[in-house]
């Protein structure tokens, strides 16, 4: 497919909240990343994979959430997602939901940082009664953070790994995922649509620069006059 060749490699971040080494999270996650690149390379694109470990950097997202304090191991996270044109989020599921280190990760983001860039979105059980997490609790969050996830979810329990569907949930899932990256979707967000969001003042790590500060709610906002 010539006509979706990239000049450049497409920057795919693999985020896992796993908690065990090795995990069967990550497994989804890395099984899922590794078709992508696979199917990228067949439209002739390269695709590099960066891996966020979320366990690693576990104290450091729980000091985020409250003390604002981002620390460089969290920044060098935050940077690979910001740059990345795809995203695929892994989470394993406690009590009926997404890990608190999963969506704890996500809580400290700034809300724009993800705006129109697709993701994947994978779950993790021992049951399969959890096979709607993904879903039912994970897909609402992006969905708040203005993430396009693709149509189709991953979920793994135990009797899943030897199941072909699986694999053909995971085809499915890196393929939706690859055609968005190849679109440039949310480039030409950013390039042609970007100032038609609601953003906060300084948000996007400061980038957001379209904040009008000479308006008359802005001065009052300051503790100027409006006249």
């Amino acid at each position: 497919m010539n006509s979706s060749e990239h000049t450049e490699p497409f920057r795919l971040a693999v985020v896992s909240a796993g908690t065990s080494d090795p995990s069967s999270t990550r497994l989804l996650a890395d099984r899922a990343a590794q078709r992508a690149a696979a199917l990228a390379a067949s439209h002739g694109n390269t695709v590099t994979i960066s891996v966020i470990e979320l366990r690693e950097i576990a104290a450091e997202i729980s000091a985020a959430l409250v003390s604002q304090l981002i620390t460089p191991n969290l920044r060098h996270a935050i940077t690979v997602l910001g740059q990345a044109d795809g995203v695929i989020a892994a989470a394993p599921v406690y009590k009926a939901g997404p890990s608190g280190l999963f969506t704890s990760f996500f809580h400290v983001l700034d809300n724009d940082l993800l705006i129109a860039k697709p993701v994947v979105l994978a779950a993790t059980a021992g049951t399969a009664r959890h096979a709607l997490v993904a879903d039912d609790q994970m897909r609402p969050l992006f969905a708040y953070l203005r993430a396009l996830t693709v149509p189709t979810s991953l979920f793994a329990a135990p009797e899943d790994w030897s199941d072909p569907a699986l694999n053909q949930r995971i085809d499915r899932a890196a393929f939706e995922l690859v055609l968005l990256m190849e679109s440039g979707f949310a480039g030409k967000i950013r390039d042609e649509s970007w100032h038609s969001y609601q953003h906060e003042y300084g948000s996007a790590g400061g980038t957001e620069v379209s904040v009008d500060l000479d308006t008359d709610l802005m001065r009052l906002a300051t503790g100027g006059s409006a006249a």
